[in-house]
C-alpha cells in the first residue's frame, strides 16, 4: 500500500518522491504511484528541506540544468541578474539549496535510479506496471 508520509526514515531501497504537496505534477505522480500499488515516502521541500549531499548525488545522475524548474513562479520571481548567474553546477547548487522549490518536480528516487518530472509513459517504463486506474 502506498503511503503519503511515514514517520519512520526511509530505507535505502524505498521509492522516494520529492516535491511540494500542492504541486500538480507531484499530485499526478503520487496518484499514479498509489494506483500502481507502489509504496513510497514523500519528502516535502517546504517541510523537510533539501540537503547538499542529496542534491550532489542527484547531479551525479542527471545534468544540473535538468533539475531547475524554469517554468515556475519561484524562478519568475527571481531578478534577472540572479537567473543569469546560474551558469554551472556550483551556481545551480547554491540557488537550489537556498530555494528548494526551484527543483523541478517531482524528483523520484529508487536506489540509484532517478526520474525528474512526471510523465505516465515514463513511470510505466520505470516501474513496468501499467496502472489502468491512473488513467482518467
Amino acid at each position: 500500500m502506498a503511503s503519503s508520509k511515514r514517520s519512520d526514515a526511509p530505507e535505502p531501497g524505498d521509492v522516494l518522491v520529492f516535491g511540494i504537496a500542492n504541486c500538480d505534477q507531484v499530485r499526478k505522480a503520487r496518484t499514479w504511484l498509489q494506483a500502481a500499488g507502489v509504496a513510497y515516502h514523500f519528502h516535502d521541500y517546504r517541510v523537510d528541506g533539501l540537503d547538499a549531499a542529496r542534491l550532489a548525488d542527484w547531479m551525479r545522475h542527471v545534468p544540473w540544468d535538468a533539475l531547475i524548474n524554469r517554468r515556475g513562479t519561484t524562478w519568475r520571481r527571481l531578478d534577472d541578474s540572479r537567473r543569469a548567474a546560474v551558469t554551472d553546477q556550483l551556481s545551480a547548487t547554491e540557488l537550489l539549496l537556498e530555494q528548494p522549490t526551484l527543483v523541478k518536480r517531482p524528483v523520484l528516487q529508487h536506489g540509484q535510479r532517478l526520474l525528474v518530472g512526471f510523465s505516465e509513459p515514463l513511470y510505466q517504463s520505470f516501474f513496468g506496471a501499467p496502472p489502468t486506474a491512473a488513467r482518467s
